[in-house]
């Protein structure tokens, strides 16, 4: 839903920049005097590029802003693009946002440059300029190129993609965007943590593969566990069958865990996708309690006994 929403705002903002475009490309439709229309005209026939004349007039500024047009249509039309082909997978999804985002970044250069050198700035050296002070400020955004290059490998490494479950330190949550310098990851709450490339490490990555869903019933010591081992042979299959979109496999009796004061502790894992694990493990304990009800198996709580000289 909010991948259409997205699609769909980058179509509209496509439209209305093409209509703007148009529009300013005709200048007799807009409403300026003579001598502004043939100074616009003049402009449009040299890319927007002029020699200083001292001054900006209205022309400068209609050129400029036909510029800026130009520059959005382009970015939205890049943008609606990658995100049609970002349907095809996570992977695709996780390599359009990261494009999407130095897109952005590209087209904001772009519009400055040009939108100074219509205004008859030198852009030659103020590039020039710009590539002497980016030296400079290099040695002190050490940490912003780090978080570009580990987003980049992050990406064509294939580690992670938007939609997975990851876990870093104590914070388990899905992958929500992937941009040139952080990382968005959502919890089970909503709640959202944003964190530099550069910082994500020792992180597991839960989606990879199937999770297994661990749980663990109590049964009282005077069970018969070779019948009620049976009973778990024909219940299990039939657990698997009735819940098959959410236990991947067959639930899968482990034996006794531990003896523990009050009773015996069985193991049971349930293959299952680690988005739903959660909601697996409650599935499967109300499973087994009805099942456990229905075959008069004991689940022990807390008891003491006490003897007596």
């Amino acid at each position: 839903m909010k991948r259409t929403i997205k699609k769909f705002k980058a179509l509209i903002g496509a439209v209305v920049a093409a209509l703007l475009v148009f529009v300013l490309a005709h200048p007799s439709w807009l409403p300026l005097s003579e001598t502004t229309r043939q100074s616009l005209v003049e402009l449009e026939k040299t890319h927007f590029l002029i020699e200083r004349s001292g001054k900006i007039t209205a022309a400068h500024l209609v050129a400029l802003l036909l510029a800026l047009c130009v520059m959005w249509l382009l970015y939205t039309l890049i943008k609606f693009i990658l995100l049609s082909i970002g349907k095809k997978g996570d992977r695709a999804r996780t390599v359009t946002e990261l494009l999407i985002s130095t897109v952005r970044y590209l087209a904001v250069i772009a519009a400055v440059v040009w939108g100074l050198s219509i205004l008859g700035v030198n852009t030659t050296a103020v590039l020039a300029g710009i590539g002497i002070v980016g030296l400079i400020i290099g040695f002190g955004a050490q940490s912003l190129i780090e978080d570009i290059l580990t987003g980049a490998f992050i990406i064509f490494e294939g580690q992670y993609h938007i939609g997975d479950i990851i876990v870093l330190d104590d914070f388990r949550g899905i992958v929500r965007a992937v941009g040139v310098r952080t990382t968005t990851i959502e919890d089970t709450g909503g709640n959202l943590k944003v964190v530099n490339n550069s910082d994500i490490r020792n992180f597991q990555n839960r989606s990879k593969k199937l999770s297994l869903a661990v749980c663990d019933v109590d049964v009282a010591y005077d069970t018969d566990l070779r019948r009620l081992e049976a009973l778990l042979d024909r219940a299990l299959p039939e657990m698997f069958a009735e819940h098959g979109d959410l236990y991947r496999k067959v639930p899968e009796y482990m034996g006794v865990e531990t003896l523990a004061e009050s009773g015996m502790t069985l193991r049971f894992t349930v293959p299952c996708k680690e988005v739903n694990i959660f909601r697996v493990r409650r599935q499967f304990n109300r499973d087994i309690r009805i099942l456990f009800a229905e075959n008069n198996v004991e689940i022990p709580f807390p008891q003491v006994d006490v003897h007596q000289r």
